[in-house]
């Protein structure tokens, strides 16, 4: 017997209807989820905004000494560029020329009439054919610089620029001679090219010496732990007072960057150096008036330890005082001279010890030279001539 078509769908409806209340009480739960999601949201958010800013007080009494010493000193810093000046032609009658930077560094301005102080390494680059010197001030002006002076053994320069006085801020200078070790320093300059930028250390240690890039040795510079990197070159050392102790120099590393050990040329050799530079060009030494024979020579003569004299000057101060030098028989063989061994207190033991010496001394001092002649030393007393006269050593 047939049973009625109606009966059959009833169990599929109520399936049905089962999966659409499933459905749609699935669809009502995710929703009522993203709408309650929305409005925590919403009532975390609608208070956000910037936080209250909590006052800090009054700077600390060495972070004032801090902003205020950056803010007296920084206009007298300058950045020292040296720029390649390379042509090319654009047809036959058009040439453009383009500076292409070399090298940079960091200087100081020394006095009103534009002198400006670096190291002889940063300007260097820049006396070489076909280059040229840029000194930029801290108000961004440029100006071309000329060398005036050079000092390789003390890495010290003068450059001259032609800007108005009333550009230029001198830097104050203070002495190096009473510096204690712990002293608080500061140093300005431009490290990788980064500007005006100032670190912040202690003097380490007085009295170091160190090895200019010519290979003489420079006594009494300054040790710093201040920040010093490649663009520092040049730049002031300062004390507490914003005035300068040392131009920063050298580091010692590794790795090139600033690892806590810098160097400084003290300001007291600065100070005697500089105003010499300005006035002559180059530096007026006091010398005995001889000349030396090379040290590789000098050993493979016997000599390993003292400075071998090779010829004295005429009129000069060692021929006056009876210093012989060097000479060589009618038969080929050699009479050695003089072996000049110690300068006053000084023992003399090679051409570095010589030069450090007399370059404390001054044109018209007399000292007592310590020789070696013939295995016997001997002693004399030396008047010392200026380098103006044309003397060697």
């Amino acid at each position: 017997m047939d049973t009625p078509s109606g009966f059959e769908e009833r169990p599929a409806l109520r399936v049905q209807k089962r999966q659409s209340l499933l459905v749609g009480i699935l669809v009502g739960l995710t929703a009522g989820y993203l709408v309650v999601g929305q409005l925590r949201a919403y009532l975390e958010t609608r208070n956000t905004g910037p936080r209250a800013i909590t006052p800090r007080g009054d700077l600390a009494a060495d972070e004032k000494t801090s902003v205020e010493l950056f803010a007296n000193a920084s206009p007298s810093v300058v950045y020292v560029q040296s720029v390649q000046l390379v042509e090319r032609r654009r047809g036959l009658f058009t040439r453009e020329v383009f500076e292409i930077p070399e090298g940079t560094g960091t200087g100081f301005i020394w006095d009103e009439l534009g002198h400006i102080v670096t190291n002889f390494h940063v300007v260097e680059p820049g006396m070489r054919r076909n280059t040229e010197l840029k000194v930029i001030l801290a108000d961004r002006s440029s100006w071309d610089a000329k060398v005036v002076g050079v000092e390789p053994d003390r890495d010290l320069a003068v450059l001259k620029i032609d800007a108005p006085a009333a550009r230029l801020r001198p830097i104050p200078v203070g002495t190096s001679g009473d510096l204690q070790v712990g002293q608080k320093v500061f140093a300005i300059g431009n490290p990788f090219g980064f500007d005006q930028t100032l670190t912040t250390g202690i003097v380490s240690a007085t009295g170091r010496t160190i090895t200019a890039r010519n290979g003489r040795t420079i006594e009494g510079v300054i040790q710093t732990d201040a920040a010093i990197n490649p663009g520092n070159s040049g730049g002031p050392l300062l004390d507490s007072a914003g005035r300068l102790i040392g131009v920063n120099t050298m580091i010692y590393s590794p790795s090139g960057a600033s690892v806590g050990i810098g160097f400084a040329v003290p300001v007291d050799i600065v100070n005697e150096i500089v105003p010499q530079l300005i006035r002559h060009g180059r530096v007026v030494r006091p010398l005995l008036g001889i000349e030396v024979v090379d040290a590789g020579i000098a050993r493979q003569l016997g000599v390993t330890r003292g400075v071998l004299i090779g010829g004295v000057a005429e009129g000069g101060g060692a021929e006056r005082a009876g210093l012989e030098g060097t000479y060589r028989l009618g038969d080929g063989s050699i009479v050695l001279g003089d072996v000049i061994v110690g300068i006053d207190d000084r023992e003399i033991n090679d051409y570095n010890d010589l030069r450090n010496v007399l370059d404390s001394k001054r044109a018209g001092d007399t000292v007592k030279v310590t020789v070696v002649r013939d295995g016997r030393v001997r002693t004399a007393q030396v008047k010392l001539t200026s380098s103006v006269d044309g003397s060697d050593e």
